[in-house]
């Protein structure tokens, strides 16, 4: 069976809302941040060198950090084709520069304004750049959602889980700006029924919390 270690306020939300959407068997370990601090508590250290949430453990001594390549390894391993795009598809393209886009390009304008923030470096030149990159990364994801459903038209996928944190924190840092096909898209994903039980399980992010 598999087992997420889950942190609150951590994008192991979003595994957990994988995992649900998937119908999936698995145990979840919950752990609480420090409430002075804000980080993690030692045991995630004992599990995984990073230190950070989420791990996740399966069979065979399976013990793997990183949202992102937990993503593949859940979908290439138990997703049976559901929440993907299949190889041969003409979206397949699209579909992974998305999962990449949501642990990369996308996140890193946030934790700069995030970082800036901390660091009183807010209207420096750096936090200016970053606001003008999000803007980008915003503009982008609504133009492919265009007028489709999802990020890849018509089909649910996860890269509509991993791309929905980019918003929501862009929301948090006051930098969201208005976007009006994003916060459509936003609720159409957040009525499914698996968002709900990932909720319910895991807890609702508090985006007044650190990334």
């Amino acid at each position: 069976m598999l087992t997420l270690h889950h942190l609150n306020n951590s994008r192991s939300q979003k595994i957990v809302w994988l995992l649900e959407e998937l119908e999936l068997d698995y145990r979840l370990e919950c752990y609480q941040r420090d409430p002075e601090t804000l980080l993690g508590p030692p045991e995630l250290k004992r599990l995984h060198t990073l230190g950070k949430a989420p791990v996740l453990e399966d069979e065979g001594g399976v013990v793997l950090g990183e949202s992102g390549a937990i993503v593949d390894y859940v979908l290439d391993r138990h997703g049976g084709g559901r929440l993907s795009i299949d190889p041969d598809d003409p979206r397949r393209a699209r579909f992974l520069e998305c999962l990449y886009l949501a642990i990369s390009g996308g996140m890193n304008p946030i934790m700069i304004k995030v970082y800036c923030s901390a660091f009183g470096l807010q209207e420096s030149a750096m936090d200016k750049a970053a606001l003008a990159e999000l803007e980008t990364v915003l503009g982008y994801i609504e133009e492919l959602l265009g007028s489709g459903e999802y990020l890849l038209g018509e089909d649910f996928t996860v890269a509509d889980i991993q791309m929905s944190f980019i918003p929501e924190l862009a929301t948090a840092i006051g930098c969201a700006g208005e976007h009006s096909v994003i916060g459509k898209w936003q609720q159409r994903i957040y009525a499914r029924p698996g968002f709900h039980r990932a909720i319910a399980r895991g807890g609702q992010y508090d985006f007044a919390a650190p990334v």
